[in-house]
């Protein structure tokens, strides 16, 4: 591990601290003063967790404690009949400080502000994550058993168990709605939202207080759902060969409780890129699964996620990390890891993009390298006694990130450019870059991180 790296990681991640009355509440997204900052210059609550992995791992806690603290504070507390505003249970997708002279607020942005107006579905799951972070961290139970800590997660599963249209264990969900923030065609049930709401599930069930009657409530609940999306995504978003083999030769139109093609997806979806380019041995969760359709494209944070979090099987977590061996040039490349593969292109692109040029192919989210995920790659090789592919990752990575001076992401097939819109000082960069030297440097801390719980057989919690 390169000590210059780490320290200039570790300068940048200090200097992005924001602060309100006083006290250290977060960083912001980026500190790049050659663009226009529009909303990097505030608090990202998916940002900041990987900002506060690196802070608990390194023995700092307190910005983390505050960060909880103020997004509970500008959580959604009501029920809303007015369509614009954020519903009951929303966490911020970001937040920033104002100043009128010495007066410092705080405004919280749920969406209304975002490009594309979308509301951040995954912000309540990384707060959730970041607190069981915490509390495993400083074993400060005191705090998380706080009336208003233990409200705000009780209204986060509010938000995410009731009052719903379908009849599938997994959560329906818009485009652009979690790190995937522009249309991408992952509306649906992608499966990165569906990862992080296993995990995010789990992290409740681990911090809910039993004495507390209105906490011990939603245990059922929990524990039935979490069975149920451990079977659903297990069975119904694996792909492999024989899998694959299965799809093919799928009957369609079947009606009943008998049918085998639950989701009526028809043979001649199969795109002619897989049939060569899924290996023998490997295999991964796909993209979406919904009524006709499969999206067949590996995306990095949710499979890696599914892994961490226990929600993809033992036997299928080894399957996605022979995946990333055996395809290492196109998941990983030359800046750890691709976000999306394959990147759609051509009249695709036009349609599932709408022409965003930004996401134009091998950019940004549509096949785009982010070297965030540096600390989940990190984190679930050391999982899996895979030490030696974080090792080249990381090897590969902190070169180029120091002297590329933080990309946001980086473009191309292999991702040997720095992304062409992409921010430079971008926080999480160097937060995952720290995360993954620290759990490196002492594989026994992989614990504090560590999501999810033991889900066996046909998805019965154990």
């Amino acid at each position: 591990m390169n000590p210059h790296a780490r320290q200039a990681a570790w300068r940048l991640l200090e200097s992005s601290v924001v602060t309100y009355q006083g006290q250290p509440v977060g960083t912001v997204a980026a500190q790049d003063t050659d663009i226009a900052a529009l909303n990097y210059d505030q608090v990202f609550t998916r940002d900041f967790a990987i900002s506060a992995f690196a802070f608990l791992l390194d023995g700092r806690a307190e910005i983390v404690r505050n960060f909880l603290h103020t997004a509970v504070r500008l959580q959604s507390q009501e029920r809303q009949l007015d369509c614009f505003k954020p519903g009951k249970g929303l966490m911020p997708a970001s937040f920033k400080v104002s100043c009128a002279g010495n007066r410092e607020t705080l405004i919280g942005d749920f969406g209304e502000h975002a490009i594309a107006r979308v509301a951040p579905v995954d912000s309540g799951f990384w707060w959730l994550l970041i607190l069981q972070s915490y509390v495993r961290a400083t074993g400060d139970w005191a705090f998380a058993h706080r009336q208003d800590l233990q409200q705000a997660p009780r209204l986060i599963l509010d938000l995410c168990l009731t009052s719903r249209f379908d009849m599938f264990p997994t959560m329906l969900v818009p485009d652009g709605s979690f790190m995937i923030d522009r249309r991408m065609g992952v509306y649906g049930y992608p499966l990165d939202i569906q990862a992080q709401f296993f995990a995010a599930l789990c992290a409740a069930s681990e911090l809910l207080d039993d004495s507390d009657a209105a906490s011990a409530a939603y245990r059922p609940v929990l524990d039935e759902r979490l069975s149920h999306l451990a079977h659903h995504v297990r069975t119904y978003y694996w792909l492999d060969l024989p899998r694959l083999g299965q799809i093919y030769r799928y009957g369609v139109e079947e009606y009943g409780p008998t049918s085998i093609n639950k989701f009526n997806i028809y043979p001649d979806t199969i795109p002619d890129w897989l049939m060569d380019w899924l290996p023998e041995r490997g295999g991964y969760l796909v993209g979406n699964l919904g009524p006709g359709r499969l999206d067949y494209r590996w995306f990095g944070q949710g499979n890696l996620l599914a892994c961490a979090a226990g929600l993809a099987s033992p036997d299928q977590t080894g399957a996605i990390m022979q995946l990333l061996v055996d395809r290492q040039e196109d998941l990983i490349g030359a800046m750890p890891a691709k976000l999306c593969f394959p990147a759609l292109a051509d009249q695709d692109w036009r349609i599932l993009t709408g022409c965003d040029p930004k996401n134009r192919p091998w950019s940004y989210h549509n096949g785009g390298h982010w070297p965030m995920l540096l600390w989940l790659l990190t984190l679930v090789s050391l999982q899996t006694g895979a030490e030696d592919l974080a090792e080249r990752a990381l090897h590969t990575a902190e070169r180029r990130l120091l002297q590329d001076d933080w990309p946001e992401y980086y473009d191309g097939r292999r991702g040997r450019l720095v992304g062409q819109q992409a921010r430079r000082q971008q926080t999480w960069s160097a937060a995952g870059y720290l995360v993954a030297c620290q759990l490196l440097e002492q594989p026994e801390r992989a614990a504090l991180l560590r999501m999810g719980r033991a889900i066996s057989g046909r998805g019965c919690v154990s």
